[in-house]
């Protein structure tokens, strides 16, 4: 690891079975893998124009970018469990060793939950950091106020999880081989 890597650890929950050696951006899901791509793009049927949201840092889109957590979820899900809207146990995230991105390709992006307090307000210039370790250790907690938001949900609001919880950009795909999954020995090992 060089000596201006970036340490720490990042999470990725997969919505669903990845396809292929890499984790995609939804933009080429939805050339590689149609169904999949609808699949994930559903989530934003009531609110398209956050698809083409800019990520102004990366120089790309919201669909260009594949999204990873500086905080493990196992708060946010104990939150859902203890407000009744999930009932899952957490799932058990595929952690990435965050030396393996390039930082010019990456960014954390601050979330604001807005939108009557269920989705993220619009990103400005200060909702950005630079993907480096300082920054990753300053957002690696979900914070109070994400548990209350999560805890005060009722059945029929939209729960998203990450909604306040800051997000590791990353514009391009991931190799699937680079995360260490659960069940799983080491990273690579995939």
């Amino acid at each position: 690891m060089s000596a201006d890597a970036v340490q720490g650890t990042l999470f990725h929950l997969p919505a669903s079975s990845p396809r292929g050696d890499a984790i995609l951006p939804l933009k080429q899901l939805r050339t590689r893998y149609p169904d999949l791509y609808e699949r994930h793009a559903r989530k934003y049927a009531g609110r398209p124009a956050d698809l083409d949201q800019p990520v102004g840092p990366l120089g790309c889109t919201w669909t260009d970018v594949v999204f990873l957590s500086p905080a493990h979820p196992a708060p946010l899900f104990d939150a859902l469990r203890r407000a009744g809207i999930c009932e899952r146990r957490t799932p058990e995230p595929w952690t990435l060793d965050a030396a393996r991105l390039d930082p010019a390709r990456a960014v954390i992006r601050l979330m604001r939950h807005g939108g009557g307090g269920h989705y993220p307000d619009p990103p400005d210039e200060h909702d950005y950091l630079p993907f480096s370790t300082a920054a990753l250790r300053a957002v690696s907690r979900v914070t109070l106020t994400a548990i209350q938001r999560l805890e005060a949900l009722t059945p029929g609001d939209p729960w998203l999880p990450f909604a306040d919880v800051p997000h590791v950009l990353y514009h391009g795909s991931i190799p699937v081989s680079w995360f260490r999954r659960p069940g799983q020995d080491g990273p690579g090992a995939a």
